[in-house]
């Protein structure tokens, strides 16, 4: 999952960000609503946090922008203005919610959970046979244990298993995992799905791999590694 991060307070953006980062979310971060609207623009991602007192332009301007073009990002908006004129506006525009500042990091961990849950249409708790993944506790299980993943495994496996059965190319993993500045290569892809094999051998779940292509999530056993 891929978060746009607009927030113009470093200390606040820097904090939220480790936060998501250590569960398994790659974020971006930009300063100010130009920014923030170029990176909605090119970019692809799966949630934006929008501060709605941006310089250069507003996170209102930002959103309006946003959903006319159609997109249907979900959007949490953040505000530290004590009336509720410019959150009612935000939602007006097309926001799916809002947190006001001074804020509970773990209050705003779940809600991120839940909108990007609602807007993959999937329960709190994909399962796969005796594999699960808990969106809600951001962890996998497998026959009811914890496995031990990294943040990168992590996310990889929460990408394949909401699209289990699907083709997964090696620049959408990259997308997705990672932020800007991070620089991850095709191969460092293989060494994280070589080691997230090995941790699911016992799932009866493998991750084919498609010469050329990519992988996809599978229950029958692939007949090619890299």
């Amino acid at each position: 999952m891929r978060i746009l991060l607009a927030e113009d307070d470093r200390i606040i953006a820097d904090g939220l960000g480790r936060s998501l980062r250590q569960n398994g979310y790659a974020v971006d971060w930009v300063a100010n609503g130009a920014d923030a609207d170029h990176a909605l623009t090119t970019g692809s991602y799966d949630l934006v946090i929008l501060d709605l007192g941006l310089p250069r332009m507003s996170g209102l301007d930002v959103l309006r922008r946003l959903r006319a073009r159609k997109s249907k990002l979900p959007v949490l908006i953040l505000t530290a203005l004590d009336g509720t004129s410019d959150r009612v506006k935000g939602l007006d525009l097309g926001a799916d919610d809002y947190m006001a500042k001074p804020f509970e990091l773990p209050e705003l961990e779940a809600r991120v959970r839940a909108l990007t849950r609602r807007s993959t249409g999937t329960t709190p708790l994909i399962e796969f046979g005796a594999l699960a993944f808990d969106q809600t506790d951001r962890c996998a299980l497998l026959n009811g244990e914890m496995l031990d993943l990294s943040a990168r495994e992590l996310g990889l496996l929460e990408i394949l298993m909401l699209r289990a059965g699907r083709l997964v190319s090696k620049d959408q993993l990259v997308e997705h995992l990672c932020g800007w500045g991070e620089e991850v290569s095709h191969n460092a892809i293989e060494v994280y799905v070589h080691r997230l094999r090995k941790k699911l051998e016992a799932s009866g779940a493998t991750i084919a791999t498609v010469r050329g292509l990519g992988y996809c999530f599978e229950k029958s056993a692939p007949e090619a590694r890299s």
